[in-house]
């Protein structure tokens, strides 16, 4: 009975260490006074460029044909 009452108390007295760690701990260093010192690894990615237009290239794509919807219609039954 007594082991389970020491390894019942391991777990709070980690708790307390890393909070005692947590408290004493020493801050950052702020960011510089001319503004953030962070830069980017490497430029933003570029768009892929649109296709060429004018007389360097094909003209604009035309546009799809237009199609008009048919209406249904009753057939008549002979009599």
């Amino acid at each position: 009975m007594l082991y389970l009452f020491v390894f019942l108390k391991l777990p709070i007295a980690a708790l307390c260490w890393i909070v005692w760690w947590a408290v004493h701990q020493t801050p950052e260093e702020a960011d510089p006074p001319g503004g953030s010192s962070y830069r980017r690894p490497h430029p933003p990615p570029r768009l892929p460029r649109a296709p060429r237009r004018g007389p360097h290239g094909d003209g604009a794509p035309l546009p799809p044909p237009r199609v008009r919807p048919l209406r249904a219609r009753a057939r008549r039954v002979p009599r």
